[in-house]
């Protein structure tokens, strides 16, 4: 018998799949500090099947192997701009468009893991083509050029001296903290830049773009305006303030390029074999989609506890978005 508060009551009403609820944040932030917890938890986050050691695997390959010689950056011409570009296209055609003709295409794994049973939109006026798919497709490949500006910005800024290059060899200490502190310092910006988009003006005529996709896929991690694009990669002028290298430029990029078609695809695995799994949805941020004005951060972050927006997942959190509401509501 469950109660009304239990994962499998949740389920059975609201998702066709949950991870163990309640959604539990990350104790980097709790008071005392808990140094133990929070080293397990950052070593937890680094798992061979996780998302975050595949992103930087993916900044791996791509500066080896598809990424221009830094020093042709130094003049801006169409050549190396247009490697990046092409570069930056397939991979999000490759990610984004392979996992939405696996999961929802092909249905390889038919519904297992699948957080929200409801389809993708077809023949919906709010939707460009009045298909959510087309749509997001869209404005994905827009959003990509976005990411494609700021990284051609940063290597003409490694080739011309305004931004300071470094090497593991060089810096082998600094080299190593900047990978744990990058995916943290995403979590940050995200949230500030995503509450700020809730905001009267900013909701309403850029992030309204991307709360149109209700039920999430692949393609609607990026599908956003324009504006949105923008500011979503913005953050990777941070690196000319600090010595990094171009494998940290595009580890920060590949978490706001690539987690984004990733954190949006609607299910919580891809099945490998029976026992495994690689991770790839974001139910905290499925939450967000769902009830809108919850969890504007990521689970690494500790705004939403502190501002009283996070929700846990579970029928009480339920309750607390709603009796927030009210009282926000009856003080106008």
């Amino acid at each position: 018998m469950t109660t009304p508060d239990s994962p499998n009551e949740l389920k059975r009403k609201v998702w066709n799949f949950t991870p163990p609820l309640p959604l539990q944040l990350a104790p980097y932030w709790d008071w005392p500090l808990r140094p133990l917890a929070s080293i397990a938890y950052l070593l937890k986050s680094w798992n061979p099947l996780g998302t975050r050691l595949i992103f930087l695997v993916i900044a791996v390959i791509s500066w080896t192997w598809f990424t221009p010689d830094i020093s042709r950056a130094k003049t801006v011409e169409f050549g190396w701009i247009f490697e990046v570009w092409l570069k930056n296209i397939m991979l999000l055609t490759v990610v984004a468009g392979g996992l939405h003709l696996l999961l929802w295409t092909l249905k390889i794994q038919g519904d297992e893991y699948r957080y929200d049973m409801r389809p993708m939109m077809k023949g919906a006026k709010i939707f460009f083509f009045k298909n959510q798919v087309h749509d997001n497709m869209l404005w994905s490949y827009v959003a990509i050029h976005f990411l494609t500006f700021f990284e051609c910005l940063i290597w003409w800024a490694y080739a011309n001296g305004w931004a300071t290059m470094i090497t593991f060899e060089s810096n082998p200490v600094w080299f190593l903290v900047l990978i744990v502190l990058i995916p943290i310092w995403a979590g940050f910006y995200f949230y500030c830049h995503h509450r700020l988009l809730h905001v009267g003006f900013l909701y309403k005529h850029v992030h309204s773009w991307h709360h149109k996709n209700f039920s999430t896929g692949p393609w609607s991690g990026l599908a956003m305006h324009p504006v949105e694009s923008f500011v979503l990669v913005t953050d990777t002028l941070l690196f000319l303030l600090i010595p990094a290298h171009p494998i940290h430029v595009l580890f920060l990029l590949y978490h706001h390029g690539v987690g984004a078609p990733t954190s949006h695809a609607g299910f919580e695995k891809m099945k490998s074999g029976r026992k495994y799994g690689f991770e790839l949805g974001d139910f905290f941020h499925q939450l967000h989609h769902k009830y809108f004005d919850c969890n504007y951060g990521t689970w690494e972050t500790p705004w939403d506890r502190w501002f009283d927006t996070f929700h846990d997942g579970t029928r009480q959190g339920d309750l607390l978005v709603k009796e927030r509401r009210r009282k926000i509501w009856a003080d106008r």
